[in-house]
């Protein structure tokens, strides 16, 4: 069969995405080309906000009226959390929850053997498979599938943990994704050695709440940092920069990021100096509303700290603005609070009500719509300041940076180990090699 991916949302998504894509080609089935016509589309939803849900339907909508006769398979966190409402979109013949999601391949070999067979014409899609809508409660799921993608020769991303057990109160995740758990260190070290060899310069560490790692089997973050540190690259005959590998961790929660892993990074060989730290409020009114597990004075000290050790290191920031009880006061302190960060870019998120979150219960004041995206607005702008701000500091020291595939025009471009885009005039033979330049 002919299958089209359409992912959604994180880079989780996105890795195992291409991990499902890997076992299908394995199968003998194909990647369909923007040219051809999909036999089954596989749309890998996310759910973070009402927003995403709406992109998610509108991509379904897109791919039925494109393909009419295509099968659609929907899976991921939209379908683990409202798997009936997806069911009655025009189109959808099969939801798939979380860890359903793994099935698609044996679901895929068997619709093809239906559908090779000679009555398939007269089947209606709800009698190609006995179920046409798959959901386990998911936090009772305590199997961990581990995945890497493969659909980037440079870089690498590994799932080293899923789910989340916070229960912020804003949050739907823990309810799309599941309980907190994880590999073994051994296994995470056998993919990512596997990945390494097989040409891969870039690892990076996702999950959904990352810095948890070890919850399921006694070990921690900084044990399986160390060990992704020792691992043996492939020699290179281009040169010892060639042969080389780094490794970036994905978000981490604050509080999970101490100190001694900070310092790991600054001393390690191969971690890159970038950090992704959601704050979500710098307003401690707030984050205690939302349940989170830190002060905004513990973020500042792990920014401080980063810095103090790393003064060159990228740090991005998630941020959400509109929640309720993020009343006009709350948002001048939030703002003054970010303004004054010594951080390199805001990833802002626009809050909307979420079912079954615990907010929706609590007596708050309630931010308009258009104030929300007012306050959005000025958190962008503030991003762009502190990315062009981190930028010049840069400018004219010399950097190690990553040249990728991707052809832009007779330009190809790489990235630091500290986040900064480096262009340069596309040389094939650099594609995914490490080069010293002054940026």
């Amino acid at each position: 069969m002919k299958i089209r991916f359409v992912t959604l949302g994180c880079k989780l998504n996105f890795a195992e995405s291409s991990a499902l894509g890997k076992v299908l080609l394995s199968r003998g089935h194909q990647r369909a080309s923007l040219s051809e016509v999909p036999d089954l589309c596989v749309v890998n939803t996310c759910s973070v906000t009402d927003a995403a849900d709406h992109k998610d339907r509108q991509a379904i909508n897109q791919l039925h009226r494109k393909y009419p006769n295509a099968i659609i398979v929907v899976t991921g966190c939209y379908a683990q959390l409202q798997p009936e409402q997806i069911s009655h979109i025009e189109g959808v013949d099969y939801v798939l929850g979380q860890n359903e999601k793994y099935d698609i391949p044996a679901l895929v070999d068997t619709l093809e053997s239906r559908l090779a067979t000679p009555d398939s014409q007269s089947q209606t899609p709800d009698s190609r498979l006995p179920n046409p809508i798959r959901v386990s409660a998911i936090r009772e799921v305590d199997e961990f599938h581990g995945v890497r993608s493969g659909d980037d020769r440079t870089r690498c991303f590994i799932k080293v943990q899923d789910g989340c057990n916070y229960f912020c109160t804003y949050c739907t995740i823990p309810y799309a994704r599941g309980k907190s758990r994880n590999p073994k260190i051994e296994e995470v070290v056998q993919s990512a050695q596997e990945a390494i060899d097989q040409g891969a310069k870039e690892l990076i560490l996702t999950g959904v709440n990352i810095g948890d790692f070890g919850r399921s089997t006694g070990e921690s973050f900084i044990d399986l940092l160390r060990a992704l540190d020792n691992l043996q690259p492939l020699a290179s005959r281009l040169s010892p920069l060639a042969s080389s590998y780094r490794v970036r961790i994905s978000s981490c929660e604050p509080n999970l990021l101490t100190d001694e892993i900070i310092d790991f990074v600054a001393q390690s060989r191969h971690f890159a100096p970038h950090f992704h730290i959601p704050l979500q409020s710098g307003s401690n009114e707030v984050l205690a509303i939302m349940k989170r597990r830190y002060t905004r004075e513990l973020f500042a000290e792990r920014v401080q700290h980063i810095k103090s050790v790393m003064p060159h290191a990228f740090i991005g920031v998630d941020c959400m603005v509109g929640v309720r009880g993020e009343t006009e006061a709350c948002w001048e302190d939030y703002l003054a609070f970010i303004k004054g960060l010594d951080v390199s870019q805001l990833h802002v998120f626009t809050y909307s009500e979420r079912a079954n979150t615990r907010m929706l219960d609590m007596d708050l004041y309630v931010v308009p719509k258009v104030e929300r995206q007012r306050r959005s607005k000025i958190l962008h702008q503030v991003s762009e300041e502190k990315t062009r701000a981190f930028y010049e500091q840069h400018a004219g020291r010399r950097a190690v940076v990553l040249w990728e595939s991707k052809r832009e025009g007779d330009q190809m471009s790489g990235f630091t180990d500290n986040y900064i885009k480096v262009y340069a005039p596309y040389q094939k033979e650099k594609v995914n090699t490490f080069e010293e330049v002054v940026i």
